[in-house]
This record gives structure tokens, sequence and C-alpha cells, in this order.
């Protein structure tokens, strides 16, 4: 029996109504508390208190006031969650597989490690080599020397010397003078490199800081830019002295021109290329490849840093000098006559003027002469309209100089003679057009030299009515109208000869003349020479011999003969224009005192190029001595202003100042014969 405790004063509190409260009462400690035992009470064993007891009616205490809780609020009932699925557990593998399969995967890794470096050692070795050693080798070009040009006596029209590139890396020179301990500014270094360079201090400045890019956030110090060109060693050593940051220099070749504006329009002039001077007019052009030979080069192996490594060895391709030209040109005589026409085209306003000077039994050109000319060395202050040779690129209607390729062609077919006899007219119809001379006169009795001697249109024009075009057209292709000269010059222009079949029914009595086609001042030389030299036409030549970098001379090839007529209606012609330097022609001003003189003079009208005339061409061209040519002069003013404007007033005189220089230069003294009487008239 379950002991009352009653007695001892407890008080009992009756289990709570379950029908009161949904929720159960707490459980109870599986491990009551000890009650007390009263004296004389035997204790139960373990094993009967754990025996289950036999229910007993138990005393009904007392009646006490029983407290109850309050009802709690009733919760509602929880959102029944669906049951999760179970759970995938992975199922680990054992620990002799997992060291089975990392084995495995090292074996593969170390079988392609090998096959890779299998692959790089053995088959690629080679390629990877090669690219090695060009990623560290370099190529240094070795500017191979540009030859020379001389004249016939060895005197330098151009040649090369050895210079140097100044130039600047602004981001260096940026980075430079932003040290703590740089003693240079941006301003600094401009103001000590301008009078060195040449150059004012604010082009300095402008090139020291020069940016690129566009958008702000891009713009940034450029990392290249040129100072100056050709400065020589000396000064080259004293910038480099000054360790100025960002500054250095290299080599290039400065090219000289010694003579100044002399030959210029014949040499011409070479500019400044990344493997040299580069040949840009004239023969400089022309010629370029053999003046510039062949560059060399030199390949070496750097480090990261750009310093040579000298232990691994390099390969050298030594460069090639550019060959030296030497000219027929005589440079006392080619200045004689820029000089000479230089003066003359100032003195007369003259748009322009040439002068030729040819040898006509070599076809060798002694001079060449134009102004206004230009300084090969001073290009920036030269008009560009100057820096061609106007003896090959400036084209003209000829005029009464054309005369003597009438003439010559009608004596050559039989159909005139010297003393035959022509009735010249006031005025003369002509395919349907008025002719008249330039001077007004009565009915004329003139001989076939008076004709050439006082230069009349109409008797030139009744001898080319009986040649006839096709002759006509014939003779003048002989004597190289219409053809390039063979000079290879560049620029040059052969003129306009139409053939026959556009010819209109003025084209006969007009070219017959000079009228109605175009030459330069070399062809018109060129006819001359070819009657100086007993009617032979020599090839004009310019380029004596070509030496090369062995320093063997090789003779240019020698000037093509072409017969155009014999050498007794040469003979005839000769006499016929020593006639127009009397006092009967009308060059009295070409002669020269001691020598037999032969030539012509011509006034021709400027076309405008829209159909009519504007201006004149006043010319004259001889040869000297006359019985025996050794020198062809030819002189040609464009469109002189001031005073006259007929060849024999203002081309005759610069004619005889640059032939007796000539004459004299080349040491050509007088035959001392007597000239030829020629009749002028018949009774």
């Amino acid at each position: 029996d379950r002991p009352d405790h009653s007695a001892e004063g407890h008080a009992v509190t009756p289990p709570p109504d379950r029908r009161s409260s949904q929720r159960p009462a707490p459980a109870r400690s599986r491990t009551p508390a000890r009650a007390k035992v009263p004296a004389g009470t035997q204790r139960r064993s373990t094993t009967e208190r754990e025996a289950p007891r036999r229910p007993q009616q138990a005393r009904r205490p007392a009646q006490r006031a029983v407290r109850t809780a309050p009802p709690r609020p009733v919760r509602q009932p929880r959102p029944v969650r669906q049951p999760r699925p179970p759970r995938q557990r992975l199922a680990l593998a054992r620990p002799a597989q997992r060291i089975r399969r990392a084995l495995i995967f090292l074996v593969v890794l170390l079988c392609l490690l090998g096959a890779r470096l299998v692959q790089l050692q053995t088959f690629d070795s080679k390629a990877l080599a090669a690219l090695a050693t060009k990623q560290r080798t370099t190529d240094r070009i070795l500017p191979a020397m540009r030859g020379a040009i001389y004249d016939r006596n060895g005197a330098p029209l151009a040649m090369s010397v050895d210079a140097r590139l100044i130039s600047a890396d602004p981001l260096e020179v940026a980075t430079g003078v932003a040290l703590k301990n740089s003693k240079w500014t941006v301003a600094s270094i401009a103001s000590t490199l301008a009078p060195m360079l040449g150059m004012t201090v604010a082009d300095v400045t402008t090139r020291l800081t020069k940016t690129t890019g566009k958008a702000p956030a891009k713009v940034r110090p450029a990392s290249y830019v040129v100072l100056a060109h050709s400065i020589t060693p000396t000064v080259a050593a004293q910038i480099a002295a000054l360790k100025l940051p960002g500054i250095a220099s290299s080599q290039e070749q400065q090219r000289l021109y010694p003579g100044g504006d002399v030959a210029a329009s014949i040499v011409g002039f070479a500019g400044t290329g990344p493997n040299g001077p580069t040949g840009l007019a004239g023969l400089e052009y022309a010629f370029n490849k053999q003046l510039s030979g062949t560059n060399g080069k030199q390949q070496v192996q750097v480090s990261v840093g750009g310093t040579t490594i000298p232990e691994a060895g390099q390969s050298l391709v030594p460069a090639v000098q550019g060959s030296n030209i030497t000219l027929t040109i005589n440079r006392d005589i080619q200045w004689e006559a820029q000089q000479a026409i230089t003066t003359q085209v100032a003195k007369t306003g003259a748009a322009s003027g040439t002068v030729v000077v040819m040898n006509p039994r070599t076809g060798e050109i002694l001079a060449m002469a134009t102004a206004p000319t230009f300084d090969p060395s001073h290009l920036t202050a030269a008009d560009k309209a100057n820096l061609g040779n106007r003896a090959v690129t400036d084209v003209y209607e000829p005029g009464s100089v054309n005369k003597v390729i009438t003439l010559s062609a009608a004596m050559q077919e039989g159909l005139i003679t010297p003393e035959s006899p022509v009735d010249v007219p006031p005025t003369y119809l002509a395919g349907g057009h008025l002719f008249h001379d330039a001077e007004v006169h009565p009915l004329e009795h003139l001989t076939v030299a008076g004709v050439l001697a006082k230069s009349s249109n109409i008797g030139t024009i009744q001898i080319a009515q009986k040649l006839g075009q096709q002759h006509l057209y014939d003779y003048m292709s002989k004597y190289g109208f219409g053809q390039l000269s063979g000079l290879g010059l560049p620029g040059e222009n052969k003129g306009v000869l139409l053939p026959v079949a556009k010819w209109s029914n003025t084209s006969l009595p007009t070219i017959a003349f000079g009228q109605g086609i175009s030459v330069n001042a070399l062809q018109v030389a060129s006819v001359y020479a070819t009657i100086a030299n007993g009617g032979v036409r020599m090839t004009p030549k310019l380029v004596e011999s070509t030496t090369g970098p062995n320093g063997v001379a090789q003779p240019a090839a020698a000037p093509k003969g072409v017969r155009v007529v014999s050498s007794s209606v040469a003979k005839q012609v000769s006499d016929m224009l020593e006639a127009v330097t009397t006092d009967q022609g009308t060059a009295p001003q070409a002669r020269i005192p001691g020598y037999r003189v032969a030539g012509k003079t011509g006034t021709a009208q400027r076309a405008d190029g829209k159909g009519g005339y504007t201006g004149y061409t006043a010319s004259f061209v001889g040869f000297a001595p006359a019985d025996k040519p050794q020198l062809v002069v030819e002189v040609v003013l464009q469109n002189p202003v001031t005073g006259s404007h007929f060849g024999g007033s203002i081309a005759a005189p610069v004619f005889q100042q640059v032939m007796s220089f000539a004459l004299a230069a080349e040491g050509i003294a007088p035959t001392g014969t007597t000239p030829p009487t020629v009749k002028i008239t018949y009774p």
C-alpha cells in the first residue's frame, strides 16, 4: 500500500482534470523524490517496489479547494507538411577504389606530359629554336652611300656626306624631366637644342611635347619625332655630350649640291627616304637605282632591354655603294649660260628662258640652263613651277627656226637650190587663208637663200607647196619632231606633230614656217646640230660614263647617227644660214669676231590654249665655226614683254655671249677661212 502522507501535513494536489485541457500533463520524473519513511516502517526492497501494485481503493482525502489553471488559448493546428523525399546518399567508394582511380589519373597525366615533352624536344625543337632566335634577333640596315654626279671635268654637281638625324622621344623627355634629381626641363632642352639645330625654340618645344590619341583619356606623349636632318657629326657629338633625356641621334646621309643652282634643272634633287636619299627629280630620279646602290644588313641578337649580345654571333651583308655618274656637262659653260639667260629674262620681263649647248658631232650636251631655276639645297624656298627642266618639259610653236627643215627637205628632193628665184608678194592666199610676213613689204625678188635670210613666211609657203604634205611630215619626223630625245629625263614632252591624215587645209602653209606644231628646245637644237654635222642626226647624250663601286668606269653607249639629208645639202643650208648673221639678215647681233657663225632667228606667236595666240616666243639657234662646226647654241625666251620681242634683237645677243664663252672654254680657235658669198636677191 502507498503510504498516506496527509498525516504529515502535506497537501495533496489532485491531478488536473484531463477533460479541462487538451494538452497532457508533463511527465513526472522517473526518479521521484524520496519520501520520508516513518519510524518503525520497514522499507521495501527494490524488487518489491518495482512490482505492480494491486489497485486499492484509496482513501478519499479531505475536501480542499482545488486551484484550477486558466484555460490556455487554443492553438491553430499547424499545416500538414508534405513528407520529404528520402535523401539520396552518395555511395562512398571504398578507399581502395579511390586510390586506384587516382593512380590511373596520375599515370594518364604523366603520359600526356611525357608525350608533350617528347614533341617539344624532338619534333618541334628546330622550329622552336628558330622562333626563339627570331624573337631575339634584329636587323640593322647598313645604308649604302649614294653615288656622286660629276661634270665632264670631274667637278662635283651632287655628292653625299656622312650626317646625323636628331630625334626625340617625347614620352622619355616627359619622364626624364619629371625626375626629382633632373636638372632639365622641356623649356631648357628646347632653348639648348634650337640654336644647334638651326630651329626656333617654339618649333623644338612643339615637337618635344607632341602627343598621340584623340580621346582625352587616351592622350599620351608620342614615342618618336624627328627634330632635324643633315646635322654634322660634330654637332651631333656635342648634343650627345649634354645627355639630354629623350634625345637621340642616328646615322644618315646629307646630299650636297656644291654648285648651288648650277645645273639644278639637269641634276634635280633627292629627298630623305627610310633607306637613305631618294631621287625625286632630274638625273637624281632618272638614275636613282644606279646612284642608290644596295643597302647592307647586319643581324644581331639583343636582350630584352635592347642590348647587343656579343657572344651570340652576328651575320653581316655589307652595303654596295652607289655608282658615280659623269655627265657631258661642262660646269663652266653651264654657269655662263645660266647667268646669261637669267639676266636676259629679268631684262625683257620674259616668263622663262632656256639655253642649250651641244656638240653636233657627238650629240653631247655641254649645257642646259633654264631661268628661273632653283637651288636644290634650299627646296623650301623654291617655286614648284621652276623645279623641272624647261628644255625638255616646255613645248612651244618654233616659228621661223622651223623653216630650215622645209628648205632642206625641198633641196634634198631636188626641187630647189639656194639660188632658185622666189617672188614674194606682200600677201599670199593659201588653204583659204591670207598670209603675210612679219614686216609689210612690196613684191620682193628673193632667192631661196634670201627667203631664209629674211625669214619670209610667204616664200617658205611657196616652197612647201612644191614639197607637199607627206614629204614635209616625213622630214620633220627624221629631224626628231614628235619623238622623245632619248635622254631619259623625267617629264620630257615630245611635242605635237599630227599625222598627215589629220592636217587641215591650212596645216601645210602654217607648219612650213613653224606654226601648228609644238616642240621643245632640245628638239630644235638637235635639228641645227644635224645640219652642222653634215646632215647626220646624232641622238642627244647627257651621261658620259658610270663608275661602279669597284672603281671601273663604264662608258655610256655611243649615240646613234641617222642620215637626214646629204652632206652637200647640209653644206648649202649652212652657207645660207651664215647669211642670216650678216647685215642683210635678221641676226647681225649673233656675230662673233674672228669666227664664222651660222644661225636662224625665230619669232613665233604663243598659243594660249584656247585656239588663239597671245604673246611671242623669241629664239635664235646657230653653230660655230660655220665651216667646221664644233658647238651649237640655242636660246629661247618665252613671252618677253619689255622692249622688242624679235629673236634677232633679244635672243641673238645671248647666243653671242654664250657661244663666245663656250668656244674659249673648249679651246676652239677660229678657222680663218673666208665666208661664202650668198645671193639674197636675183635681178
